[in-house]
């Protein structure tokens, strides 16, 4: 099976062969939860995370013990219009912050044990201006998936994808216009904190980004090509790099899940491994995350991005697998099944 890519018709054929979760493994898991010491139901929403999990691992009765957190960092050439409340140097500040471990993410990988990598992708290069044209051609495409791909610990149980990037809020606008339609006031939200006049105008922004990329709408991987950012390019890469190696994965806020939706497009099932940590304070995640039928682990109002809340929903599949895997059945307990 070809385990890597250096074009992007070697990236589609990978995902049109994307391995199925374990039908034996979910069979497994659902007849060992039947026999564990509680009402049948109980746990609600862990018991099917539960054997969600299970299925993607192969394993009846899994522990999550290697969890991994990987921040990608990108610019975006579309911040000449002035679409953010921060100017471009504050991705590479940031990056800087993730690497001496001061941000929130940082505190949260840490907090529920997994590893916590960061990847900056060619900063000092922002992507094209996509108000003009594509953001990036097909060799910088490949090239950002790839980054992505590499960056998947092959030993990790579990995966989160974050990503910064000044002006990335209006890439994943764009893009969710791109795939889904409706108006850019539908998908486009206050980001890093613009408001008023400033939204209104980075809502133009949006519509005519979709517009000059027109011709992209029919293809996932062209809508994340033409209006999509390095650092979008990476987390769709990793994604599909967990599936192959069947890592579940947690998506994070709307940045992350609109590169997941480009692989959706070009896929349908490629997100089957992916459960939705958290839905964001953002105007459009919610809208993106029913266009994808993924139903949040939690919902905190958080808007920052940075893989923080798939990191914190981590402590929750944590939870899940610990009590499926851990409790005693009724025979083990010798207590009665009524």
């Amino acid at each position: 099976m070809q385990q890597d890519f250096t074009t992007i018709s070697e990236f589609v054929d990978i995902l049109q062969r994307l391995p199925a979760s374990d039908a034996g493994a979910c069979a497994a898991a659902r007849e060992r939860d039947g026999q564990l010491t509680k009402p049948p139901g109980s746990l609600g929403r862990l018991e099917d995370l539960a054997e969600w999990y299970c299925g993607w691992r192969g394993d009846p009765k899994p522990r999550i013990e290697r969890p991994q957190v990987i921040v990608f960092a990108g610019n975006h050439g579309v911040t000449v219009q002035g679409v953010s409340a921060f100017p471009p140097e504050v991705t590479v500040q940031m990056v800087a912050n993730f690497q001496a471990g001061g941000a929130a993410v940082n505190q949260l990988a840490e907090a529920v044990g997994a590893t916590m990598d960061v990847h900056a992708l060619a900063l000092e290069t922002p992507t094209e201006d996509f108000t003009q044209g594509p953001a990036m051609d097909e060799a910088g495409l490949v090239e950002a998936l790839h980054v992505g791909w590499q960056a998947v610990d092959s030993k990790s149980d579990l995966l989160v994808v974050g990503e910064m990037g000044i002006g990335n809020t209006t890439s994943a606008s764009a893009i969710s216009l791109a795939l889904f339609g409706g108006t850019a006031g539908d998908w486009t939200g206050r980001g890093t904190g613009v408001e008023g006049d400033a939204l209104t105008h980075k809502a133009q922004v949006v519509a005519q980004a979709v517009e000059v990329n027109k011709q992209c709408k029919t293809n996932g991987l062209e809508i994340l090509r033409c209006l999509g950012g390095r650092e979008l390019a990476a987390m769709a890469g990793a994604m599909v790099r967990a599936r192959m190696l069947r890592i579940p994965l947690i998506l994070d806020g709307f940045i992350c899940t609109a590169a997941a939706a480009c692989l959706e497009r070009a896929q349908p099932g490629a997100l089957d491994h992916a459960v939705a940590g958290h839905v964001s304070a953002e105007v459009a995640h919610p809208k993106l995350l029913k266009e994808l039928n993924k139903e949040p682990i939690l919902s905190l109002g958080m808007r920052l991005g940075e893989g923080s809340g798939g990191a914190l929903a981590i402590a929750i599949l944590k939870g899940a697998l610990a009590c499926h895997s851990g409790m005693a059945t009724f025979a083990e307990a010798g207590v009665s099944d009524g």
